[in-house]
């Protein structure tokens, strides 16, 4: 069975109310439930993280890295400053896969730069939910 991390970072809690307009009505909680029903019949397993703190996230890596096959990160706000967390993905040398709702190519310039991407496998953003299940596609 395919074992994969499956980390939000800051502000993911907030799905569902914080600016709908950028990205979606859907909570975290829903993203949850149609991820694992996704991978349901496909022989991958998730363990789902949710963190508004840096060091909990790179804490869950670490302590996960030798059960999980890979990792799919929405590193949020830390997608663009964060070098722990790009030492911590490239460290624990786990396939990853950076995924995000909306198009940060399309927005703000300091969200236009993914310190994150270059120790990934693969960046997904745009596609709302869909990212998210691309992302889990890539990794199985």
């Amino acid at each position: 069975m395919k074992k994969i991390l499956v980390i939000n970072g800051p502000n993911l809690n907030l799905l569902g109310e914080r600016e709908p307009e950028i990205y979606g009505n859907l909570t975290l909680e829903d993203i949850v439930r149609e991820m694992d029903k996704f991978v349901m019949n496909k022989g991958v397993e998730l363990k789902h993280f949710q963190s508004n703190h840096e060091g909990k996230i790179i804490d869950f890596i670490h302590k996960y890295r030798k059960w999980a096959d890979g990792i799919l990160i929405n590193p949020a706000a830390l997608t663009h400053y964060s070098y722990s967390l790009r030492d911590a993905i490239s460290g624990v040398s786990l396939p990853t896969v950076e995924v995000h709702l909306s198009d940060i190519t399309e927005r703000e310039a300091f969200r236009q730069i993914s310190v994150i991407k270059d120790v990934c496998i693969e960046q997904v953003s745009g596609l709302g939910l869909k990212s998210y299940l691309r992302g889990l596609d890539i990794l199985i």
